[in-house]
């Protein structure tokens, strides 16, 4: 069975987690995948541009490396992120043959769609010299953490996916922050019981642990600056710009600004065309960072929401900068019901309507999660 169809079979999502298969099927056949260095990329918001950051400069040092990312907004290939450029369809296949050599069919079967993906994305990284690999929920529980690590990076951590991580900032840093190992760095964070967690949890594991603010020199900053202001990267940007640059020295490598010199990953508040802006952030803290990348402008938020998002909270973050919204629909079973994403707007005296079409004379960001994205350029393509 080719990789469409075995995947297409798996449900992209589960109720209930089973901690234990995957690690078990890793070690059934962790003798036959390459073992890189593997960067370990954990936190609530900024995961992708920080890895991209990090990946790209070390491709561009000389290193053959490997970025994997989730989910994707078009097709699949983009999780798979080969020295520059996503892999291709060839490529990906003969993955998936290869590691269906290895892996039992029962175990195959029973692997969820992101577990495969997992070990289908290390099979394709053979050679590489290093893998960002990119949490997908959580940390300690996530299939990225069964890999050892040289490092893992922390971005900032905030309430998310509550029906797994608890309703605590405690509960979801204390699972996020459980999968460091040998060495680590954490990234600014809202929350300060964060790095209190995170030493503590450092002390329990016998793990190095780094803060960006300690690690990040005055060359750093200076580089991080200029890259911001030539590529026009939001503040936030360009704090996961410096977090990445502290990783790369860590990792024992000098920072050097054309390394650096690149557009985020595409989605981050992205520039898709003269009056639209594209953000793949769905929660409060992505909110906060575009309201605070909007302070003084209006938009037409083109919209729409997962119904386990507080997307109460994030529309009333945004409000300042809302002109108003526009709902897109988006064919996803975990869509908020329409009458209820209403109701909230109208409690926050939001003007809405439905999106229609991009019109010239009007300021757009499309923001709401990968889905929305994807829904919003399948209509404008």
């Amino acid at each position: 069975m080719n990789l469409d169809d075995f995947l297409s079979a798996k449900p992209l999502f589960y109720d209930v987690i089973d901690v234990d298969r995957f690690p078990q099927a890793y070690t059934r056949i962790s003798g036959d995948l390459s073992k890189p260095d593997i960067i370990h990329v954990v936190g609530t918001n900024g995961k992708g541009s920080t890895g991209r950051f990090l990946a790209t400069a070390l491709h561009r040092a000389g290193k053959r490396v490997g970025h994997y990312t989730s989910p994707h907004i078009m097709r699949f290939n983009e999780r798979i992120w080969i020295d520059g450029s996503e892999i291709s369809g060839d490529a990906l296949e003969a993955a998936h043959v290869k590691l269906s050599s290895i892996l039992d069919a029962n175990t195959a079967e029973r692997l969820s769609y992101f577990e495969y993906t997992t070990l289908l994305a290390m099979v394709a990284y053979e050679g590489c010299d290093y893998v960002v690999l990119e949490a997908g929920l959580g940390g300690e529980y996530d299939a990225t953490n069964v890999f050892d690590k040289v490092l893992s990076v922390f971005t900032p951590i905030d309430f998310d996916h509550a029906a797994f991580l608890g309703t605590t900032i405690d509960s979801v840093a204390g699972t996020k922050l459980r999968s460091m190992q040998h060495f680590a760095l954490i990234g600014k964070q809202k929350h300060p019981e964060v790095e209190t967690i995170a030493r503590t949890v450092a002390d329990e594991k016998g793990c190095a642990l780094y803060g960006v603010e300690e690690r990040s020199t005055s060359h750093i900053r200076d580089i991080a600056s200029r890259v911001a202001i030539k590529n026009g990267l939001s503040d936030y940007l360009r704090d996961n710009l410096e977090l990445a640059m502290c990783a790369y020295e860590l990792l024992g490598h000098e920072a050097q600004e054309t390394l650096f010199d690149q557009d985020a990953l595409f989605g981050r508040l992205s520039r898709i065309a003269p009056n639209v802006t594209l953000d793949v952030g769905h929660n409060p803290l992505a909110a906060r960072e575009i309201a605070r990348a909007y302070a003084g402008k209006k938009v037409t938020l083109v919209y729409n929401t997962y119904r386990d998002k507080d997307y109460r909270e994030i529309l009333s973050i945004l409000s300042p900068v809302i002109e108003t919204v526009e709902i897109i629909d988006v064919d996803d079973v975990r869509i908020a019901e329409r009458g209820d994403l209403e109701a909230a707007l109208k409690e926050l005296s939001i003007p809405y309507a439905s999106f229609e079409a991009v019109k010239q004379d009007k300021e757009y960001l499309i923001f709401g999660s990968f889905s929305v994205a994807e829904a919003f350029l399948k209509r404008t393509a």
